[in-house]
């Protein structure tokens, strides 16, 4: 760093933190300039999110025994020991798990904490306590922050309800209306966001960089990094293991430093047999309540022993389809499986009947976070088909938790997955985000499903993790001979891993597409086009 302190927005220097034991940051430096956009790239557990949560003062780095090393901030040296703090330099954080109030609308999300007031008689009479708020003027600000982003919604929508991808947009929308951003954190931004929504996104960063604003940029999407970054810094294993101008970079060179070995971008040829024309699973005009993904009337089939892909823009229903029936949100339709109808809306008779699920919400779904990581594994088995129970004195009607066999499942799942924990007994709260989604899958695959369900499985998941997990799902077909249905927002995973894809639009199936088939044909049916695009061809 040769050049003077004071053109950086921000210096780390020397930055050390440990949680729970384990050193998760040693001895990280990094810079931002105004008006670069810096990515942050790295594995999961690389220690990304914690360097931005002790940046943004968050009180997990206080409560668990505070940071060492040093932060300068427009060349000065700060202490930042609270949102607020951070907020008050001119820092703004847009995190992957939302930080909105969902019984709240868009615009009183965006100004929370910074509402407008205006005067009226009471307050003239008694006192500014009594202003109002000044409703006008606070959904013009709204619109101003919407706008800029290239969102087009009415800023007075509550954000209950509102599609992942749209309440992404708010959150951006609530820091670029402060005035005094001069740093903006985004952690994972685009790993809720369909394809075009994370274009828009990125013109949006450029944007706000262009005003000067220094951008820090936490993404798995090495494509993104090479599209916006200016310089990127490569963290592994909480150390600083390379940095580099966005000229010297390229997919291959950032992954290899984030996982400390080469990794092929060609898909390799699963070799498997030739998939059986047998149907396994029969959905018959499933509609879906899921506010944000409404299905409405889908008509799909699922051969036995194939990896059946769904995918489509964010909104489109795609997410409903799993979670329906599955009997998460209300559904109605009929669901055969070898020809016996499955009761809707009613999750126990799903998984009795062979059916395992991977919920994209796996803090809100799958996950107790306060217990142990080898119960977490256990439990569905446990209440669906009674595993891990042994008899209380040889009384079949009593049974107790069967403590050696809940220990050796979950070291298997630890071992066979590379979950990145202290031991079986760690909370799973704990764990790094891709971690919790590798328990996850565990707790699926205990249930031995003859289908399994898994809903953005690599979503905000390190390339390294990504792999793996996919790697899985294609061992779990190719040994095991277990149907797989992958919803997706990754195109390219789908593309990379499935036999078949059925691309979701307005809540129905546009179209099923081979994996080999063109960017034309998926872009065309991603947008509703297809069919409209091939009745002219054929005209």
């Amino acid at each position: 760093m040769g050049e003077n302190k004071n053109t950086y927005i921000i210096e780390l220097r020397e930055i050390e933190k440990e949680y729970y034991g384990n050193k998760v940051l040693k001895g990280v430096s990094l810079a931002v300039k105004p008006g670069e956009i810096h990515a942050l790239v790295g594995e999961n557990g690389a220690g990304k999110s914690t360097l931005m949560n002790i940046i943004f003062g968050m009180p997990v780095i206080f409560s668990t025994g505070g940071f060492t090393g040093e932060i300068l901030f427009e060349g000065r040296p700060v202490e930042i020991k609270s949102p607020k703090d951070a907020m008050e330099l001119g820092i703004g954080m847009v995190h992957q798990e939302f930080m909105l109030l969902p019984g709240f609308t868009i615009t009183e999300n965006i100004k929370l904490n910074r509402e407008i007031l205006k005067d009226n008689v009471a307050s003239r009479i008694f006192g500014p306590k009594l202003k109002t708020l000044d409703v006008a003027a606070m959904r013009k600000d709204a619109k101003k922050a919407l706008n800029e982003l290239g969102m087009n919604v009415d800023e007075w929508l509550p954000v209950a309800g509102l599609p992942v991808g749209y309440m992404q947009f708010v959150e951006i929308a609530r820091e670029i209306d402060k005035k005094n951003v001069k740093l903006l954190i985004f952690d994972e931004p685009t790993a809720v966001l369909a394809e075009s929504e994370a274009e828009k996104l990125l013109d949006a960063m450029k944007m706000l960089a262009a005003k000067g604003i220094g951008i820090l940029f936490i993404t798995h999407r090495l494509n993104e990094v090479l599209a916006v970054a200016d310089n990127i810094t490569v963290l592994r294993d909480g150390e600083k293991v390379g940095s580099m101008r966005k000229e010297e970079a390229s997919v291959e060179k950032m992954a290899q430093m984030m996982v400390g070995r080469k990794i092929e971008r060609v898909e390799k040829s699963k070799g498997r047999v030739e998939k059986s024309s047998e149907v396994i699973l029969s959905i018959r005009n499933l509609y879906v309540d899921m506010p944000g993904e409404e299905v409405k009337g889908v008509n799909l089939d699922v051969y036995k022993g194939e990896i059946l892909g769904i995918g489509g823009l964010a909104g489109q229903g795609k997410i409903g389809i799993a979670n329906g029936i599955m009997g998460l949100y209300r559904a109605k339709g009929e669901v055969y499986k070898n020809g016996k109808k499955i009761e809707l809306n009613n999750p126990r008779k799903a998984m009795e009947n062979g059916l395992a699920f991977v919920s994209e919400d796996r803090r809100g779904v799958n996950l107790m976070l306060d217990e142990s990581i080898e119960l977490n594994i256990a439990i569905g088995a446990m209440q669906v088909k009674g595993m891990f129970l042994k008899p209380l004195l040889g009384l079949n009607w009593i049974k107790l938790l069967d403590e050696r066999k809940v220990r050796e499942n979950a070291l298997k799942y630890i071992k066979e997955l590379d979950i990145r924990c202290t031991g079986p007994t760690q909370k799973t709260r704990q764990l790094s985000g891709g971690n919790q989604q590798k328990v996850c899958i565990a707790k699926a695959l205990v249930l031995e499903p003859d289908i399994l369900f898994v809903s953005e499985p690599t979503r905000g998941i390190d390339i390294g993790a990504k792999k793996l997990v996919l790697d899985l799902l294609v061992k779990l077909n190719v040994e095991k001979g277990m149907t797989i249905v992958m919803t997706s927002s990754e195109l390219g995973e789908l593309r990379s891993i499935c036999d078949r894809i059925a691309i979701v639009y307005d809540g129905k199936i546009e179209g099923i597409l081979s994996p080999q088939d063109s960017d034309t044909d998926f872009g065309l049916m991603m947008a509703g086009e297809y069919k409209s695009h091939s009745k002219e061809e054929a005209l």
